[in-house]
Order: structure tokens, then sequence, then C-alpha cells
């Protein structure tokens, strides 16, 4: 990691008896983008309010750039922060509301000039300056709130759930230009959101959430390919993993599930142990429909439905009683009722305990 720019300590919060985040570590390096995801009341909006200063902790330390601000007040940790909503003053300007937090820092006029210009010039949104809020559109708006932030110069930015009151369009363009911002100022960003497409594509890292725990902190390549645990591979992945209940015999070499076995030696370079209750977890791109059995890689399904979504379809099948979902092209999605084998990349499957729920 490079030179740590955001150190959380063994943080803890509660809330009357409720312990809300448990004994938390988590060390942002440098210029690194970090996503907090998890559902609605995994505590991942609360960890970025401790660090912002906006909720004071129970226990554990929180460093910003080599300083112990676990009591600072929030106007000197050196942080400059979004809200999910705008927090526009609507009698303002576009170049007030950028200027307002300036000038009551007592910033020289020239300063407060020049540091507008160079956000109004990274966000595009130079033609705006002298309109006032209620003349712009949800993605302007934001933009406005994002560079009320780039005006404070500081180097840590916390974004909570910027984009969640666009609608899917505004989103997806405000992804982009986020990235793009990230990658033109190389600032540290921690951003929360429960939407996994944002974290997937933003973030140099993720931290998922739940219960006020990080289940697993990785690189989002890693979180989706191997999960560290069965919330996690359920949680990451639209459509979701598919999860077949079983367990592995023959030394661990086979996982059996009804009438059906997969031979599991080509799984992470070798076999596992035996477990007598094992759950298999099988995404929908790494599972192809064919006519033909394939022994120790392929089980028996019928096709129930399909879901177009475009450039390819999700097709839903029935296997050993259970629903399984595959992704294949549009123009190869089979007929409803048809006797079809899928075939598994045991390669890039996912088994896990079923009593811990860990990942084998």
């Amino acid at each position: 990691m490079n030179n740590v720019s955001v150190s959380v300590k063994d943080l803890t919060l509660n809330f009357g008896s409720a312990a809300v985040l448990k004994g938390l570590n988590l060390d942002v390096g440098e210029g690194e983008f970090i996503v907090l995801l998890g559902p609605s009341g995994c505590g991942k909006s609360t960890l970025l309010n401790c660090i912002a200063g906006l909720l004071e902790i129970s226990a554990g330390q929180i460093w910003i750039k080599d300083q112990n601000v676990t009591w600072a007040e929030p106007s000197d940790r050196g942080i400059g922060m979004v809200f999910q909503s705008y927090a526009l003053y609507p009698q303002m300007t576009v170049r007030g509301n950028l200027s307002f937090g300036l000038k009551i820092a007592g910033l020289p006029t020239g300063e407060i000039e020049t540091r507008v210009a160079r956000a109004a010039g990274i966000l595009q949104i130079e033609p705006l300056l002298d309109r006032k809020p209620g003349a712009l559109s949800g993605g302007q708006r934001q933009r406005v709130a994002i560079g009320r932030a780039l005006v404070r110069d500081v180097d840590v930015f916390l974004f909570d759930e910027p984009l969640s009151n666009l609608d899917a369009k505004l989103r997806s363009e405000l992804r982009v230009e986020l990235k793009r911002l990230h990658n033109r100022l190389k600032n540290t960003m921690i951003y929360v959101t429960h939407d996994q497409i944002e974290a997937l594509t933003l973030a140099d890292r993720i931290a998922v959430m739940r219960g006020g725990i990080i289940q697993q902190l990785d690189e989002p390549h890693t979180i989706y390919n191997r999960p560290a645990n069965l919330f996690v591979a359920g949680f990451i992945g639209s459509p979701a993993m598919n999860f077949i209940k079983g367990e592995t015999t023959n030394g661990g070499k086979t996982f059996k599930f009804g009438a059906s076995s997969l031979d599991m030696t080509g799984y992470e370079g070798g076999a596992v142990l035996n477990r007598p209750k094992a759950i298999i977890g099988l995404r929908p791109e790494h599972l192809t429909i064919e006519d033909q059995a394939t022994p120790g890689l392929s089980f028996p399904a019928v096709v129930e439905i399909d879901e177009p979504m475009g450039a390819d379809s999700l097709v839903w099948l029935e296997a050993e009683g259970k629903p399984i979902s595959v992704r294949v092209p549009f123009e190869h999605r089979p007929k409803a009722g048809t006797q079809v084998h899928l075939k598994v990349d045991i390669a890039k499957a996912s088994l896990f305990d079923e009593t811990t729920e860990l990942r084998i």
C-alpha cells in the first residue's frame, strides 16, 4: 500500500447498549479510492461520519495524514464531504454556494476566485455559476455539491451515497465523472454506497460491511471472484450468484447434491476436505448450457423462463429442485421446457462451509 492517508484503529461506536461499529480497523492508502459497501444498517455511513467527526466514537482512534484527529472538530480534519442531499443554499447562486465556506474561513478574495474557477473547470459547471440551485438539474446540483468540497483544497474527500437521488442514466454518467475526477486529482476518496455496480466500477478496494464489521476488504476483481464468505458472495453480483447445498466426498474431490456430482479437482488448484455440509456458489456467467452431458463437470436442468437483458439474456432453469440462473447471448437462449445440461467452470466456482459460511 502507498503511505497511509486515513487510519481507523479499533473503532467502536455504541448507541446506548447497541454496538453499531465493533473494533473496526481500516487503512486507506494515499490517493486510494475506497468504497464502503453494504446493505442499509450495516454501519457504512456511520463509519464515514466517525471519520468526518460528525459522530463521537466510543473507543479507538482515527488518524488522517499522520495526525490523531479522534477528538478534532470536523473543520480541523482536512476533509471535504459530499452528502446524499445536495444541501445547497437556494437563495445563493452556484458561485455563492461554492465560495460561501471559503468566505466564512476568511480566505482572500483572489484565492476564493481562483479556487472556485478551478473547481468549476474540473466539474465543467462554468456556465452555471450565476444560476441558482432551483434552475439546475439533479446532476448539475450534485456537481455543485462536489464542487463545494473541491474548493476546500483538502487531501481527503468523503462521499455519502452522493448519487442515490439521481435516476439510473445520471448515476451512470456521474460514476464516470467521479472516476475521471479521481484519476485527475489523485486525492484520497472514501465513498459510501449500497449499489454494488458503483462499488465495482469506482473502487480501488471495496470494504464489504455487515453488522458493523468489515467482512472483506480487497480489490473489486477479488471480491467478485473469490468472496470470503457466503454473505459477500450473495451480496456482490447482479444477477446474483447461484447457491447449491450439498457435500464434498471422496477425500474432497467430489461435490454431491441430489443425484448429481461435480469433480472438484480443478477448484483453486486442488481438492478440499470432506464436508458433510457445503455450499457451492456458481455465477451465472460461469455456467454453460449444453445439449450433452460432460461427466463430472455438468448436471441436468430444465429451462423455465428467460429474461432478455439487451445484448444477453438471463435464463432460469430448474436443477435438482433448485432455481438456477445462467447468462447467455440473447440469440442463443433455449426454449422453455427444454432438457439441457449445465456445464460448470469449476476453477471459477466458490465453495463454502454451510455451518461457518466461510470460503473453503
